[in-house]
């Protein structure tokens, strides 16, 4: 077993020295939860895994509607379950047809520097359609734990590191036929000025050029949404904001189970650092709030903090979109007062920046950009949606998703639009929406 797995790249997609196993998994059994090619895999990274004495198995998780996500356990006799998980390991899939919308090269780059920064898991190795990496301890979160107070300000927090000590990856040595060298088109990058590729809306770019022109209705919406991102770029990409060239390292799809809610106690962050966070009880004693860490990062991209946070805050309502459960103006403002507590305590500053941060200023200001990008997301991932409905094998249905998700871009548009004419001095009617509704909300 232990040959089959090789050091070094593998036809130039492979970065780093993260070792390569040249096998597949086989996606048609995703129906069970041990099959052979998954054994196979598991065996040629952990040969001593097929010892007389282990007893290895299998848990799928099925919360997300991308990948095939399974964690690997060898149940040997004689041990604890936390020493069990101590060398459990997540087995990860892709989505059938996804690189067309995911640059797998860069997921692995996206992995090995968050690593660096101790903000990811171990990545063990890469397979030919996916990654294995160690288990990370905790409690997967649901959409409603993402509501709880102690919860989400520890996300405030754990994104504010992000964004505040990742570096962005910028594409470099582009050639002369307009590929760079992973044979990313460079065309793609001319969609916002001054802004360096790979960013959000150059991976909005690629996307829209990806979706499906076989009928008249294809093509007209393709063109409409094509329309639609060269407005959003004119009227969002130059705003200011945070990081160099108003992009920080952004994860970009915070959904529930992508934030894990790490065991209690000190040296349980990834980095072996204990959360330093905590609040003085009744008692006079200082409690432990809780920590979260993030996995998932295929969709990690330099981006406007403010979409990264308006992604997230839309994620509050789940896949089934409850907009009934989205965060309110007051539940926004405690994340980013924490988010930027957490920003500026930990970013490097130039030392002609020695004045003192307006920290409140700094909260309203990304308050308000928040409330601006808060349509992008459901257009970001409609268009992700209608590519999914043409290629994904997995039993979900993203035709009906990506109309609901589009739905909310319209919605925020025809807010925009509204109060163009008001300040027009054109009074314009519209039907506010239950999302919009919800947002606006001073609770």
């Amino acid at each position: 077993m232990a040959s089959k797995i090789s050091n070094g790249t593998t036809n130039g997609d492979h970065t780093g020295q993260i070792p390569y196993i040249p096998l597949y998994y086989d996606s048609t059994n995703d129906s069970t939860n041990d099959d052979p090619s998954a054994r196979q895999l598991i065996l040629a990274l952990r040969p001593e895994w097929s010892s007389p004495d282990s007893k290895v198995e299998f848990v799928r998780f099925t919360d997300g509607i991308t990948n095939t996500l399974l964690k690997a356990v060898n149940r040997k006799p004689g041990l604890s379950k936390e020493q069990i998980d101590d060398e459990a390991i997540l087995l990860r899939a892709y989505g059938h047809g996804t690189d067309v919308i995911i640059d797998r090269h860069r997921e692995t780059q996206n992995h090995e520097l968050l690593m660096k920064h101790g903000l990811a898991p171990t990545l063990l190795a890469r397979f030919g359609n996916g990654m294995m990496y160690r288990f990370i301890q905790g409690k997967a979160c649901q959409p409603a734990d993402l509501r709880d107070p102690s919860i989400y300000l520890a996300v405030a927090r754990r994104i504010a590191q992000w964004h505040a000590t990742v570096p962005c990856i910028h594409e470099t040595n582009t050639g002369s036929n307009g590929a760079t060298n992973n044979g990313h088109d460079s065309s793609l990058d001319l969609i916002a000025t001054g802004k360096p590729p790979p960013n959000v809306w150059t991976v909005m770019q690629k996307w829209i050029k990806a979706l499906p022109t076989k009928t008249d209705a294809q093509r007209t919406r393709q063109s409409e949404l094509q329309g639609e991102l060269a407005w959003l770029v004119e009227e969002l990409s130059q705003r200011p904001g945070l990081g160099k060239d108003g992009l920080v390292f952004a994860h970009c799809d915070l959904l529930s189970g992508n934030v894990i809610i790490e065991p209690k106690g000190p040296g349980t962050n990834m980095n072996g650092n204990g959360d330093k966070h905590g609040v003085t009880g009744q008692d006079g004693l200082l409690h432990q709030q809780p920590s979260v860490s993030f996995i998932d990062y295929e969709y990690a991209t330099p981006s406007p903090a403010a979409f990264d946070l308006a992604n997230h805050f839309a994620e509050w309502g789940g896949f089934d979109c409850d907009y009934s459960v989205l965060p309110t103006r007051a539940q926004r403002l405690e994340f980013i007062r924490e988010y930027i507590d957490t920003y500026f305590n930990l970013v490097e500053r130039k030392p002609e920046d020695s004045e003192s941060i307006d920290k409140e200023s700094e909260a309203q200001r990304l308050h308000a950009e928040v409330d601006m990008f808060r349509g992008v997301p459901g257009f970001y991932w409609g268009i992700w949606a209608l590519i999914q409905a043409t290629i994904s094998h997995i039993d979900f249905d993203y035709a009906q998703y990506a109309e609901v998700r589009l739905g909310e871009y319209w919605a925020w548009r025809d807010a925009m639009n509204a109060e163009s004419c008001n300040e027009a001095g054109k009074e314009k009617e519209r039907k506010v929406t239950l999302r919009e509704k919800r947002w606006a909300s001073l609770e």
